[in-house]
C-alpha cells in the first residue's frame, strides 16, 4: 500500500464533515459569499499511482497548458463499427457544415424547423408533461418552494437527490463501476483514450453537442473503440431553468448532432449539474432518452470526485484524491455497483484521473469491474443507440400514453417560465473554447 500523506491543515478538522458536499449547494455558498479559497492540503492514500503521472503540485489551476496529442487511433469515413454490431458505416465528419448548427455554447433558439418539428413529435408522444414552472437561476436557496417540494411532484433531483424509477445511479451488480466522463469531447480526451485503451476500459462519454461539433474525429474514435457515447445537451445549461421548448432543442441538437456524426443516436442523457425533475424526464422521455445520474448516499452527499473545479481552483488535487478515498471506502459497502461524476473537458480533469484515480482504481482488492454504464446494466452496446436496439433487453423510453391534463410541449408553465441565458458568442476556433467554456459551465 501506497500512502501519500498531505498534512499542512488539522486532518481532524477536514475528517469532521463529509467531503462528498453536493457541488450546487457548494456553489450556492460561494455565490453568497460565504465560500473560502480550498485548503491546499487533504490526506488521502493510493494504492498505486501511474509512473508517468503529472505530479500532483502541477495539477493546479494555473498549470502551465500541457501539449495536446493525437488521437491514438482514426478511423475512415464508411468503417464499420465492429464494436457495435448491426451499426451504420461511419459517416464523414468532414462534410459537416458547423454553420447548420446552433451558435456554440449558447442555450438553442426555439424557432428553427428542427425544433419546431421535435416539439410537434414530442406532443405528439402521447407522454404527458407535468405543467411544472421552471425553476430560476441559483439553485436550491433561489427556489425555495420547489426545493421542498411538499406534494413531492416535482421530484428535483438537485435539492435532496429525488429519484424516479427510470433514473439510473448504480449499477445492480456489487464492485461494479459504471464509468463516465462529462462535457467532452476536448483537446485532452486523446490522453484519456490513449490511457483507456491502454488498460482496455471502456466508459460512458455524455458529450456536448458543441464540443462534438468542433471535435467530430474525436467523438468516432471513443465509439470505434467501443466506448458508450451518451447525450449532454448542446450547451450545458441548467434544464430545470429553461421552456419545455428549450429542453427539446437542447436535447434534440445533441441527438442530431451525434447521429450525424456516428450515424446512430444514443438513448440515455445525463443532464448537466444532474438537474432534473419530473418535467425534465417527462420531455426526455418522449424523445427516447433514459436518464443516468450519478451515485447518492444522502441529500448532500454524492460520487462527485469534484475533479471539475481543479481547472478553476475551487478544488485541489489532494482534496479530488481525498473525495476519491471517501468514494471508494463507501463503495465497497454497497450491496450494488456505482456510477461517479468525472470529466474530460480540461487537462486537470485528465490528469488526476489517468495518473492516480483510475490507477488506484486498477490496484483496488477485492477487484472493480469497471465498465460503461450500458454494460454495468447487463446489457448489450447495441442497445445504446436507438438504430441498434432490438428492443427486447432495452425498451424505448417511449411507453406511455396520454392522459388529460398534461402540458404541451409548447405550453403550460414550462413555456412561460425564464431562462437565465449565458450567452457566449459562436466559438469558431479549437483555441478559444478552453477559454470561455469555463463563463459557462460549472460541471
Amino acid at each position: 500500500m501506497k500512502t501519500i500523506l498531505f498534512s499542512s491543515l488539522a486532518v481532524a478538522a477536514v475528517a469532521a464533515h463529509n467531503p462528498l458536499e453536493a457541488r450546487q449547494s457548494a456553489s450556492s455558498a460561494a455565490s453568497a459569499g460565504t465560500g473560502a479559497p480550498p485548503p491546499s492540503s487533504f490526506s488521502f492514500t493510493l494504492a498505486t499511482t501511474n509512473p508517468t503521472a503529472i505530479p500532483l503540485a502541477s495539477i493546479v489551476s494555473n498549470a502551465q497548458t500541457q501539449a495536446t496529442h493525437a488521437l491514438p487511433t482514426t478511423f475512415s469515413p464508411g468503417a464499420t463499427p465492429t464494436a457495435v454490431k448491426g451499426a451504420p458505416p461511419l459517416p464523414n465528419a468532414a462534410l459537416l457544415a458547423p454553420s447548420s448548427y446552433p451558435a456554440l455554447d449558447v442555450i438553442v433558439r426555439t424557432d428553427s424547423p428542427e425544433v419546431q418539428q421535435w416539439i410537434s413529435e414530442v406532443n405528439k408522444s402521447g407522454i404527458p408533461i407535468p405543467d411544472i414552472a421552471p425553476t430560476v437561476a441559483g439553485g436550491c436557496p433561489a427556489n425555495p418552494v420547489a426545493a421542498a417540494d411538499a406534494d413531492k411532484s416535482r421530484c428535483w433531483w438537485t435539492c435532496g437527490g429525488c429519484v424516479q424509477a427510470t433514473d439510473i445511479t448504480t449499477c445492480p451488480d456489487k464492485l461494479t463501476w459504471g464509468l463516465t466522463y462529462d462535457d467532452g469531447p476536448s483537446p485532452y480526451t486523446p490522453d484519456l483514450l490513449q490511457f483507456l485503451n491502454e488498460k482496455n476500459l471502456k466508459s460512458t462519454f455524455f458529450v456536448v453537442g458543441s464540443r462534438v461539433i468542433s471535435f467530430p474525429s474525436f467523438l468516432q474514435t471513443e465509439y470505434m473503440q467501443g466506448h458508450q457515447i451518451a447525450v449532454h445537451t448542446w450547451s450545458h445549461p441548467s434544464l430545470t431553468t429553461l421552456t419545455n421548448a428549450q429542453i427539446i432543442g437542447e436535447l434534440g441538437w445533441s441527438k442530431k448532432v451525434i447521429k450525424d456524426v456516428l450515424g446512430v443516436t444514443p438513448s440515455h442523457f445525463r443532464p448537466p449539474f444532474g438537474d432534473i425533475d419530473n418535467r425534465v424526464r417527462a420531455i426526455a422521455k418522449a424523445m427516447g432518452l433514459t436518464p443516468v445520474m450519478w451515485t447518492r448516499i444522502s441529500p448532500m452527499a454524492t460520487f462527485d470526485t469534484d475533479d471539475f473545479d481543479l481547472h478553476s481552483g475551487a478544488s485541489t488535487a489532494s482534496k479530488v484524491l481525498q473525495n476519491w478515498n471517501f468514494i471508494e471506502a463507501n463503495a465497497t459497502t454497497f450491496d450494488t455497483g456505482f456510477i461517479l461524476l468525472e470529466h474530460d473537458l480540461f487537462q486537470q480533469s485528465v490528469d488526476i484521473a489517468t495518473g492516480y484515480i483510475l490507477p488506484d482504481a486498477l490496484a483496488h482488492q477485492p477487484a472493480f469491474k469497471i465498465e460503461p454504464v450500458i454494460s454495468c446494466m447487463n446489457k448489450p452496446l447495441t442497445d445504446a443507440y436507438i438504430e441498434t436496439n432490438d428492443n427486447k433487453t432495452n425498451p424505448p423510453a417511449q411507453s406511455a400514453s396520454g392522459g388529460p391534463g398534461s402540458a404541451q410541449a409548447t405550453g403550460g408553465s414550462g413555456s412561460n417560465g425564464s431562462a437565465v441565458v449565458a450567452a457566449l458568442p459562436g466559438l469558431g476556433s479549437v483555441v478559444a473554447f478552453t477559454i470561455s467554456l469555463i463563463a459557462v459551465m460549472t460541471l
